[in-house]
């Protein structure tokens, strides 16, 4: 696990100096050391935390006639089943590392590669005969790959501030970005907040050849419901599978910890790691300061497996860290502090740390599958005048409601708006993720007059889920929702949180209910299996009923996450009114301060959550524009909150 770099070049810049910089931004992501090679035009840096053959794994690594040249970020799970096969062909080989499999095995098979391996990953080949260089990505986004194409180059990076280094690339804001980032609290498209940088979306693969670059998805990832399979079959294949994934991901030559939020996920992977004969199992547990803190359940499991367990706990003013998390994250997120603070303490005993991510996903796990569930079917047979009549009526509701109502009502508004649209899925599924572009209204509230004169953003949330929602159309609608997550909230706000708040401290992380056999049987099992009588995980919590705690079993699920509400108490709203003051916002000239200031001056209420978040996303923006844009502070690692207010 790593970061890597690479600089494309025809205009002259000092390449050497350059990489140099951009090796030195990204120490976080690999501090056991570094490497830099120039090859004929082109010039591969790799940051490198030791994983896998600790002494032979070093990058760039070279083919024996040096034709091709790797830099890879991740690890690849199977690596041992593929050296095998190229074994048996004749391929020798000189280390034991995973690096070398994948480098053979594109010497071997091309592209064609992608197609055997099972793991977490985003790499770059030099082809020195061609001058090609090859490009891809993992499966499920579970690793970061960025680049920016020039006029004469290509820069690319596990990063993007190693990306702004070159001088060729501009630092402006990209406001379609940022308003995708105001609705959904992350990032949705291949773009970035900066202008002209771009992300290689998941399962896909890039070719930059004679200055042209050519993408190629290589995996897509389609449901195939088996609407016959019994309970007693997906149970089997549940536990067959994610014991697998758990064996598979436990590879390493350092030792291994587990994420335990005392939740049914992480449980099951350290039941599975248990049953497998796993002994010395490190768990770690952090809480928030706060009542939904799960000490308790996840010393119950520490207990019953009798793992090396320790706890921590967030501190009672988390904020003066943000500006250090929106350095590593690189956008404004609300949830960045839990992750980074947990694996800035578990980097004291491990590298190598597993998390639960996935589960919810793959077995319907979430609060919002329980909201969806209960109108599964109306959706498809809603007939659409009724529909266009509720339409109007939520017009008209969000017309009365936001301009007589307090703050704390537009909780009760949203739930009415979303009952209103059923008989459209992606419109209710956007309403209950607390999309506000859905309501025109909106936009004169949190922009400027000017801003909006400047900005054409109508619609630019709506258009980014379209072609998701219309790939699986076909299918249920909790179904719908589960599929399109997985291509959105999944990559782009949950993995990339885990990458770079685990990466900030040089912790590896590891997500077994995203290995590719787990999610393919996971994706074949009926809906009706998953939930059952509204409650959500039926089938996993049926599966795993003999093997952990009643407690657990049953339990009510919390996000690992802070509550925005008490945050607010804590110090939120004291840092926003240092930072989003009104002559900033003002001079800023994006956001509308009249709304920030009624958020700021309404009486605290529980149900007033997306406002603080809203609120919490706007502070991160001006966080991210001073530190990104405005000035050079990224290239300083500024990170006093002092620095920030005004």
């Amino acid at each position: 696990m790593c970061g890597i770099a690479g600089i494309i070049e025809s205009s002259g810049v000092d390449r050497g100096a350059l990489m140099e910089q951009m090796m030195q931004i990204l120490e976080h992501r690999g501090p056991d050391g570094y490497q830099v090679c120039h090859r004929d035009g082109v010039t591969l840096g790799h940051r490198r935390l030791s994983i896998i053959d600790i002494q032979g794994g070093d990058q760039p690594m070279f083919t024996d006639d040096q034709r091709y040249a790797i830099i890879y970020n991740g690890e690849v799970y199977n690596y041992k089943s593929i050296r095998s096969e190229l074994k048996a062909l004749g391929v020798p080989f000189h280390t034991q590392s995973d690096t070398e499999v994948l480098l053979k095995g594109y010497e071997m098979w091309g592209e064609t590669v992608l197609d055997k391996l099972n793991g977490i990953f985003a790499f770059a080949i030099h082809d020195r005969l061609s001058g090609n260089v090859f490009l891809a990505r993992d499966h499920f986004g579970i690793k970061p790959l960025y680049y920016y194409k020039g006029t004469d180059f290509l820069v690319f990076s596990s990063e993007q501030k190693a990306i702004l280094l070159h001088p060729g690339v501009e630092r402006k804001p990209n406001y379609t970005a940022m308003h995708i980032q105001m609705n959904l609290r992350y990032t949705q498209t291949e773009e970035t907040l900066f202008e002209g940088m771009r992300q290689l979306p998941p399962g896909h693969s890039m070719i930059y050849a004679e200055g042209k670059l050519t993408q190629r998805r290589y995996y897509t990832h389609k449901p195939e419901i088996d609407y016959r399979m019994s309970e007693k079959t997906a149970i089997e294949g549940l536990h067959h599978y994610l014991g697998q994934a758990v064996n598979r991901q436990l590879v390493s030559d350092v030792p291994v910890g587990v994420y335990l939020s005392g939740g049914l996920d992480s449980s099951a992977i350290v039941e599975k790691i248990a049953s497998a004969g796993g002994k010395d199992i490190n768990t770690f547990t952090m809480g928030f300061n706060e009542p939904t803190d799960e000490f308790g359940d996840a010393q119950l499991i520490a207990d019953t497996f009798h793992t090396h367990h320790r706890t921590t706990s967030l501190s009672f003013d988390p904020l003066k860290g943000f500006p250090e998390v929106i350095w590593h994250a690189e956008q404004p997120k609300i949830n960045l502090l839990q992750g980074f603070n947990m694996s800035r303490y578990v980097r004291q005993h491990v590298k190598v740390v597993l998390g639960g991510l996935g589960g919810d996903e793959l077995f319907a796990g979430y609060d919002i599958h329980r909201l969806i569930y209960p109108f599964n079917k109306w959706h498809k047979w809603m007939p659409k005048p009724l529909s266009k009549v509720m339409q109007g009526l939520s017009d008209l509701l969000f017309k009365i409601q936001s301009t007589t109502g307090p703050l704390k009502w537009d909780e009760y508004r949203r739930g009415a708006q979303m009952l209103l649209s059923i008989g459209d899925i992606q419109k209710y599924y956007l309403i209950l993720r607390n999309v506000w572009e859905v309501d025109q209204g909106m936009f004169k509230k949190i922009y400027s007059p000017g801003f909006l004169a400047e900005q054409d953003l109508k619609g630019v949330v709506w258009k980014e889920f379209t072609p998701y929602f219309d790939a699986y159309r076909d299918l249920e609608a909790l179904d719908q929702v589960m599929a399109v997550e997985r291509h959105t909230k999944m990559v782009n706000d949950y993995l990339l949180v885990e990458d770079r708040m685990s990466m900030a401290n040089g912790v590896e992380e590891r997500v077994p209910f995203l290995d590719t056999d787990l999610v393919r049987f996971a994706a074949s099992i009926p809906l009706h299996l998953k939930m059952k009588g509204g409650k959500t995980k039926y089938l996993f919590r049926k599966a795993m009923e003999s093997r952990l705690p009643k407690r657990i079993i049953h339990k009510k699920k919390w996000g690992f996450t802070v509550n925005p509400y008490l945050q607010f108490k804590k110090d939120l709203k004291e840092v926003a009114e240092q930072i989003l003051t009104e002559k900033f916002v003002r001079e800023q000239g994006i956001f509308n301060y009249a709304y920030i200031r009624k958020i700021l001056d309404a009486p605290p209420h529980p149900r007033m959550r997306w406002h603080y978040n809203l609120l919490w996303v706007m502070m991160g923006y001006a966080i991210w524009q001073q530190m990104f844009i405005d000035t050079r502070m990224y290239e300083e690692k500024q990170f006093d909150l002092k620095a920030f207010m005004r």
